[in-house]
């Protein structure tokens, strides 16, 4: 199985490096895109083309193909943020699949953007510490520990500052949500201890707006940091 992994708001493509590992021991194929590349003023479709051509530059310089060697479309993971991206990469890709790790959903029912549900809703969503920041975590390595990396070890807390980054696109967040394309099923996972997005908001999002029940980890917002075997077993 080949998966394509799209970072959040907070990290670099680097984030992803254990979690890579961990499916690669599994006998699995990962890119990790970076949608910075394209800047941070495109819409969904414009960070789905960045993704597909990162994607179509690996398998050119791989011996095997790196996405759909199985016959099928790849899997697509989506970190916190990207979940507001994740329609228009899987279509972009074809993909089989959606992984949504501590990621938001989409409310494709109402129609809200991430942008108005955040206006409307954010108390729901998200814990009030990480309401109240002034300012994004990425800024302070106090407050991205705090925030990202609590549930790990001291390397594994120095390893994932090291790897923050601020990706903000303004115009996805404003645009009108799409639903995933016909055939695709989703895999939420819900780390129980996150400190940014409300857990029982992430369960009740998944049951009502994707129709499943979200499978539960121990760990805080970035358990493909902190827990990349875990993870790596769920999805693989």
């Amino acid at each position: 199985m080949d998966y394509v992994l799209v970072h959040g708001t907070t990290q670099s493509p680097r984030g992803w490096d254990r979690l890579t590992a961990a499916l690669a021991r599994r006998g699995h194929r990962a890119v990790a895109v970076d949608l910075l590349e394209g800047g941070s003023d495109l819409d969904a479709d414009g960070y789905a083309e960045i993704a597909a051509r990162q994607v179509a530059a690996a398998a050119a310089g791989s011996e095997a193909p790196v996405v759909g060697s199985s016959g099928a479309g790849p899997v697509v993971v989506v970190h916190s943020g990207a979940g507001a991206l994740a329609s228009a990469v899987a279509a972009r890709l074809g993909a089989s699949r959606v992984v949504w790790l501590a990621a938001f959903v989409p409310d494709t029912v109402r129609r809200r953007s991430l942008l108005s549900e955040i206006q409307g809703s954010a108390a729901e969503m998200f814990s009030s510490e990480w309401s109240g920041l002034a300012a994004p975590p990425t800024g302070d390595p106090v407050t991205a520990g705090y925030f990202l990396f609590h549930d790990g070890d001291l390397a594994t807390l120095r390893w994932g500052l090291d790897t923050v980054r601020l990706f903000q696109p303004a115009r996805v967040y404003a645009q009108e949500p799409r639903p995933l394309p016909d055939g695709v099923a989703s895999t939420y996972l819900l780390p129980v201890r996150d400190r940014t997005l409300r857990p029982q908001w992430m369960r009740v999002a998944a049951e009502l707006r994707l129709r499943i029940k979200a499978l539960e980890v121990d760990a805080g917002h970035c358990p493909h940091v902190s827990a990349p075997e875990e993870v790596a077993g769920i999805i693989g």
